[in-house]
């Protein structure tokens, strides 16, 4: 089938047959960084891309780049009227 699909973004188009008789293939190019995509009756319906690996998070990137204000977890005794807005309005 023809490749470099434009309107899908794949290097390969396959029927569903195809697909089914030559998966391992298939997915050995997807391992080398092909995108393929599935159709049935000439309908795209699957994507076979390679699997995004996520990161680790590393934590303390941003040690000593961030500080919080040492009152940040006191209360705030106005916040009710702050939020409740004029003396006029109720919630």
């Amino acid at each position: 089938m023809a490749d470099k699909i434009a309107d899908h973004g794949a290097d390969s188009y396959v029927n569903i047959h195809e697909a089914k008789t030559q998966l391992s293939q298939l997915v050995a190019r997807v391992e080398l960084g092909d995108e393929i995509v599935i159709a049935r009756g000439g309908k795209p319906v699957a994507k076979l891309v390679p699997f995004a690996q996520k990161e680790e998070r590393k934590l303390g990137l941003m040690k000593g780049k961030i500080t919080i204000h040492e009152s940040f977890d006191d209360p705030i005794d106005d916040l009710f009227d702050v939020l409740k807005g004029s003396d006029d309005e109720e919630l």
